[in-house]
């Protein structure tokens, strides 16, 4: 595991990832696999701050996790594709020429809909991939498990078929933002510049995850504006502090259980930017592009929210989902930003706790498990905590100090444990530092 201690992942973790690469060789020789093969690592991840904000064209401060999927690959003579996954006991066969749906859902949604969209995208992409792959992210617990597959799938058949090479390919795309941003319209089917759409996977999100696994660099936080797609700043983690993770064991899957309520959130940003383009006359896409161009267009769109009396949404919610954006991207995460910058913990936290209020008042994404989680971790003396992701289950990060944080973990378990039970029995309790974007070695 030299390569990921180079690439910037912590000895312990990258060792720790040794018996799940062995395993995936394992499940490629069960399948009869062809023996040049080659590794990708990629990471979950942690939205800092941004809640729900990517697709709505706001601001996000992120970072990669040290946890991930270890995938190995071999390639394949003809357009078959088998993905193996040793989470899910399971493997999904289909076809860059005839390609398989895969089952709503299930995990094999996404291995499908990467295969579907580049062969439907780019010319010459026939040569298909055996790939199997061993993950020690919690499953459905907001740290982007999703997203990672999608990634890790389109790498392994990108150097299958020398994808970098292709014309098409190069005419489009040509940076990691670039990539991470089709890699979001591959997810939610939207097309991408010339590059057509396809069904996706049925969620309406945006490609903030896409960009934390592909663009996070170790040991440091990623603040990101999302229309158009830019790198804002590098921000470090203050010295000695290092991140702790806790999972509610509430799953949250996209595909499945809270795809409806995930797409509820976003849903309401697009009918905010409804009500503004049918009172202007304009076409903004974004809800950050309208506030952005428009000199008081955020205190007009509020009004006009006000003004809602039937529909899906009430005036409440939308209104209240306008402050959460509004805050969140002009106001939270700049002044998280300078306190950072500035190592001013103190306000740190409590910039981060505001973040944590708004969605719990506004968003209506939070369960009582998250809940519990944010607040027990600043009782126990985290420098800041928040719930991250799409919500509605999940976990929450903590930023504690290095030294104690074993102890840390212990208390926070057993404080969860008495509160919420049968959750518990599913949660998950762990250290991360910041560590590296995705890598094909």
């Amino acid at each position: 595991m030299k390569r990921l201690i180079e690439l910037g992942l912590s000895e312990p973790e990258a060792h720790a990832k040794a018996e799940l690469y062995a395993k995936a060789d394992a499940a490629l020789d069960s399948l009869g696999a062809d023996k040049h093969r080659w590794s990708i690592w990629v990471p979950g991840r942690i939205e800092v701050l941004g809640k729900h904000t990517d697709y709505a064209g706001g601001r996000s401060l992120v970072c990669a996790l040290e946890r991930g999927f270890c995938v190995r690959v071999a390639p394949r003579r003809d357009s078959i594709v088998r993905a193996c996954s040793l989470d899910r006991l399971a493997t999904f066969e289909t076809s860059l020429v005839s390609p398989a749906a895969g089952e709503r859902g299930s995990w094999n949604r996404y291995v499908a809909t990467v295969v579907s969209r580049l062969s439907a995208n780019f010319q010459r992409v026939l040569r298909g991939a055996d790939i199997a792959f061993a993950s020690d992210l919690p499953a459905d617990a907001g740290m982007s498990s999703s997203s990672a597959l999608v990634v890790a799938t389109f790498i392994a058949l990108s150097k299958a078929n020398d994808l970098r090479s292709n014309t098409i390919f190069r005419s489009v795309i040509s940076s990691g933002e670039e990539l991470a941003a089709y890699l979001g319209a591959v997810e939610n089917g939207r097309p991408f510049r010339d590059l057509q759409g396809d069904v996706g996977v049925g969620t309406f999100g945006g490609n903030q995850d896409q960009t934390a696994i592909l663009c996070s660099e170790p040991n440091q936080l990623a603040r990101y504006a999302w229309e158009p797609v830019k790198r804002e700043s590098l921000l470090s983690v203050p010295s000695g502090l290092v991140f702790a993770l806790g999972s509610s064991g509430v799953h949250a899957p996209k595909a499945g259980a809270a795809l409806a309520k995930y797409n509820r959130v976003s849903l309401a940003a697009r009918r905010l930017v409804e009500l503004w383009n049918r009172d202007t006359g304009r076409s903004d896409v974004m809800l950050g592009t309208a506030i952005a161009d428009v000199h008081g267009a955020a205190e007009r769109i509020r009004e006009l929210a006000a003004k809602v009396r039937n529909g899906p949404f009430t005036a409440t919610y939308l209104k209240g989902r306008l402050e959460q954006f509004v805050a969140e991207t002009y106001e939270i995460i700049p002044a998280a930003s300078d306190a950072l910058e500035r190592v001013s913990l103190t306000e740190f936290g409590v910039v981060v706790d505001h973040s944590q209020r708004l969605v719990e008042a506004h968003l209506g994404n939070q369960v009582p498990e998250t809940v519990t989680l944010q607040r027990s971790a600043r009782e126990l003396g985290a420098v800041a905590a928040s719930a991250f992701g799409a919500g509605f289950g999940g976990a929450v990060w903590a930023l504690v100090p290095e030294v104690g944080a074993d102890e840390f973990l212990t208390q926070w378990a057993q404080r969860y444990q008495k509160k919420h039970r049968k959750a518990s029995r599913e949660s998950t309790f762990f250290l991360s530092r910041a560590g590296p974007h995705a890598y094909q070695f």
